[in-house]
């Protein structure tokens, strides 16, 4: 599987996040992620659908939307119509996950289903076939600037060997604390979809491109 860099926009500069946005696409990044925070399910604020579709308009990336919230179901279709490829959702809150799935295929978007970094990897098992991507969260969400949790890579390599033993084709990303010290341990677990967001934005364009090219050649 090609590997992926995803630069997350969460770190980019708010003041103009098409500027950021539009950095990565002339890096040559294929992927932008986007975090939705809703100070419930974790304690900070992000974005909401009118930025995603305010940021839609200047790029054709590939928009890898995670939605960390507490009733993700009720946003679903605000997201997709605001132009977003992927959906992800965690399994920890409450609410009608293959339901919420099923809502995210008949828009005709990818899914994908997330567990925080205490979250055993068996309770996303039930999700694999109705899923394009499985999210390991590597840092406790809600905040950027955190240390990669490398623990959590039993979890990829659990998720890499039964895609593995079934014949699946969901892509494992991991999220949280990724830096280029991490890629080598990273690619050797399974990981296919790197988010980085403090890593990315805060680097010269070449030390970008240096990152990008571990991960992706």
């Amino acid at each position: 599987m090609k590997k992926i860099l995803a630069p997350s926009i969460l770190a980019g500069d708010h003041s103009c996040l098409k500027d950021s946005l539009l950095s990565a696409e002339q890096d040559g990044r294929s992927w932008i992620h986007l975090d939705i925070m809703d100070g419930h399910f974790v304690p900070n604020l992000s974005f909401g659908p009118q930025t995603v579709a305010d940021l839609r308009k200047h790029s054709d990336l590939f928009f890898d939307v995670h939605l960390m919230l507490d009733q993700p179901q009720e946003y679903i279709e605000p997201f997709a119509q605001a132009g977003a490829d992927l959906i992800s959702i965690h399994v920890e809150p409450e609410y009608d996950i293959p339901e919420t799935l099923e809502k995210i295929r008949s828009l005709g978007k990818k899914g994908g289903i997330v567990l925080n970094p205490d979250t055993p990897v068996e309770e996303v098992f039930p999700y694999l076939n109705d899923i394009e991507l499985v999210l390991c969260m590597t840092v406790v969400p809600g905040f950027g600037g955190q240390s990669f949790i490398d623990s959590v890579l039993s979890k990829v390599r659990d998720l890499a060997a039964l895609r593995s033993e079934k014949g699946g084709s969901f892509l494992i990303e991991v999220d949280g604390g990724v830096g280029p010290e991490h890629v080598e341990q990273c690619l050797a677990a399974g990981v296919d979809v790197f988010v980085a967001g403090t890593a990315y934005f805060s680097r010269g364009q070449d030390d970008r491109q240096a990152f990008a090219g571990s991960i992706e050649n």
